[in-house]
């Protein structure tokens, strides 16, 4: 038997979304299964900055190009000082992790640090760049795809739909499982990108240029300076392959014990790969005077460049392919956690907190694949029609989080405060350049969007937390409630006729309540009038000691009828609960749901929408014949 209360019971306060206790060593060790070790954390959460060396180092180019060869030479400069930033940035969300092993990152920093408000605008600029990264790496990946065979470029948005079902399903069975199986791609991808470096530095020039060939160049002429808003646009433009850095610091919870420990690891295992590849294409590009050109990537030159175009090149180009497409993972990893942690805090709906039997936070994956989803038919699978939003909210985030860790020296005043606190406090400074740059350079091309639903999903956050208190003031949470007394308990059984399942209904409303109603709803239409007088006429003879009330009504409605009468008892018994018991027969089979009329459904629902009344629905269960 199933009980509906007439009105809501969510509160501000939902013991649904707090963990069970924890029985025992063979519990915890039995979830440690479905938890991450560092090098599964690598695999699992570092996808997007991995994959953001196929496009980081080409944006960088591709702002200098307009000032010539001159200007490719600062490639490497500003290379530099983007891996500075991110040895800033490691080390910072390394101390984040410390400080916070809950996760949520710059959510969880700002939220302690920089008030409410600031919380929000933290977590809303994260949940815009998860969702996006989604969609720019599964974009991406196709585009790679298409590349290599034009005649899928038409079916593309259907490509790109079912990786993003692939990564769904993936993620749905844990995240260890997502990890494990995109261990393999990372490896190749990696070591690929390692041997086309280490290759490249032994050459004297380029191997190959075939794939550049036939291409025009991009490249700029007769500059002779560089401008310091140029190399600020490169700067900022490169910063994309900063993309994915906090996601180890999101999803804390997500490792195996001890998780911070591990997840520090992780953190600077990042770091160190992504700034050695970053910094060892960029010297590539000048020992190679390479020349960006139109409808062939930097990466696909300069792994020409290395090996030639042989069999070396293709697994290049079809490992940074994977790669893009599943970039996407690092979103379910760090996502999922930042909406539970967002529902703890009445900030999200509550089931957003629940975890399944793997440590999977189903509904945050879910929502995240349907956004995306939504993302990438509204592109059209286009890449260009997104990148213009991409980064700009990581930026955001990014120099919260900066800011916050800034106050939390101040406060905390552990040993090495000023040192700690000068690291982000730079890091603050750079992240905040660059996320105003990228704004402002990308705004008319639609960055402007990002800068209406930041605002947007802020006030969505706090209009779900109003309701949130609105529900536990009248549930009173928090304070001791009066004592539990005893009313008068009236219960009503809708009936249609006699058979077990009414024997059923109204034992089971005499163990319910004080007094029991049986009520039937009659139509003058004759022949309902004459089911009426047999109904009645059998009623008399079966005596159940139960008195049946006819409603009548002028329609078939059967909803409200039963509504206005529950409505009338209230009225006339202030002081006594009512409580509504429905019958329902459910059949052995699911499929045989569909031969029974939906009466329970329309009354419950009619109930519960016009009055306070307790619902209760009896499941008459069929039992299927072994014969």
């Amino acid at each position: 038997m199933a009980v509906h209360m007439g009105k809501p019971s969510t509160a501000g306060q939902d013991p649904s979304v707090e963990e069970p206790p924890d029985p025992g060593a063979r519990t915890a060790s039995a979830g440690d299964r479905h938890r991450l070790t560092a090098l599964q954390g690598l695999a699992a959460l570092s996808l997007d900055a991995m994959a953001s060396v196929a496009y980081g180092p080409e944006s960088i180019v591709l702002v200098l190009a307009a000032a010539g060869a001159y200007g490719m030479g600062f490639t490497l400069p500003v290379t530099l000082a983007i891996t500075a930033l991110l040895a800033v940035l490691v080390a910072s969300y390394r101390q984040v992790i410390a400080e916070f092993p809950d996760g949520g990152g710059s959510y969880a920093v700002a939220r302690k640090h920089l008030g409410r408000r600031t919380s929000l605008v933290a977590a809303a600029s994260l949940i815009l760049d998860y969702v996006l990264n989604v969609a720019v790496s599964v974009t991406a990946g196709v585009a790679a795809l298409t590349s290599a065979f034009p005649e899928l470029y038409g079916q593309r948005v259907w490509i790109c739909v079912g990786i993003l079902g692939l990564v769904t399903a993936v993620n749905l069975r844990g995240v260890v499982d997502s990890a494990k199986a995109f261990l393999v791609p990372t490896a190749v991808f990696v070591c690929s990108i390692m041997a086309m470096v280490v290759v490249g530095l032994f050459r004297d020039g380029p191997v190959s240029t075939a794939s550049a060939a036939g291409h025009a160049s991009v490249l700029g002429e007769g500059a002779t300076t560089v401008g310091a808003l140029l190399l600020l646009k490169a700067f900022a433009a490169g910063c994309s392959a900063l993309t994915g850095v906090e996601a180890v610091a999101n999803a804390v919870p997500s490792f195996r014990a001890p998780a911070a420990r591990r997840a520090q690891r992780t953190e600077v295992a990042l770091g160190v790969l992504l700034g050695v590849m970053l910094t060892g294409l960029s010297i590539l590009i000048g020992r190679f005077h390479l020349q960006p050109a139109e409808g062939v990537t930097v990466l696909a030159q300069l792994a020409d460049a290395s090996f030639g175009h042989n069999a070396a090149f293709y697994v290049v180009q079809f490992a940074t392919m994977v790669l893009l497409a599943l970039a996407a993972n690092t979103s379910f990893g760090g996502l999922p956690v930042l909406m539970s942690l967002l529902a703890r805090d009445n900030h999200l709906p509550h089931f957003f907190a629940l975890k399944a039997d793997r440590q999977v936070h189903r509904h945050g994956v879910l929502a995240l694949a349907a956004l995306s989803a939504v993302l990438l038919v509204f592109s059209g699978g286009d890449t260009r029609t997104l990148v213009p939003l991409f980064a700009i909210g990581v930026f955001v985030g990014f120099t919260i989080c900066q800011v916050g860790m800034v106050r939390h020296w101040h406060r905390e005043r552990p040993r090495g405060r000023r040192r700690k606190a000068a690291l982000n406090g730079f890091g603050a400074l750079l992240t905040g350049v660059s996320a105003v740059v990228v704004t402002a350079t990308k705004f008319t091309d639609g960055a402007w969007l990002i800068v209406v639903a930041l605002p947007l999903t802020v006030l969505g956050f706090e209009r779900i937390n109003r309701a949130y208190t609105e529900i536990g003031e009248r549930l009173e949470l928090g304070r001791i409630p009066q004592a539990p007394r005893r009313p008068r308990s009236l219960v009503v059984v809708p009936v249609s006729g006699l058979s077990r399942l009414t024997c059923q209904a109204l034992t089971t409303a005499r163990s319910l309540g004080d007094e029991v109603l049986a009520v039937t709803v009659t139509h003058p239409v004759p022949e309902d009038q004459r089911a009426a007088e047999a109904l009645r006429r059998d009623w008399e003879l079966w005596n159940p000691g139960v008195e049946l009330i006819e409603l009548p009504s002028a329609t078939r409605s059967l909803g409200r009828p039963l509504s206005g009468y529950v409505r009338e008892l209230t009225r006339t018994h202030p002081d006594a609960q009512v409580t509504v018991l429905i019958p329902e027969t459910e059949p052995a089979h699911l499929w045989q749901r569909i031969l029974h009329n939906q009466r329970g459904s329309v009354v419950a629902h009619a109930v519960r929408r016009d009055t306070d009344a307790v619902i209760c629905r009896l499941r008459f269960r069929v039992m299927a014949d072994r014969r």
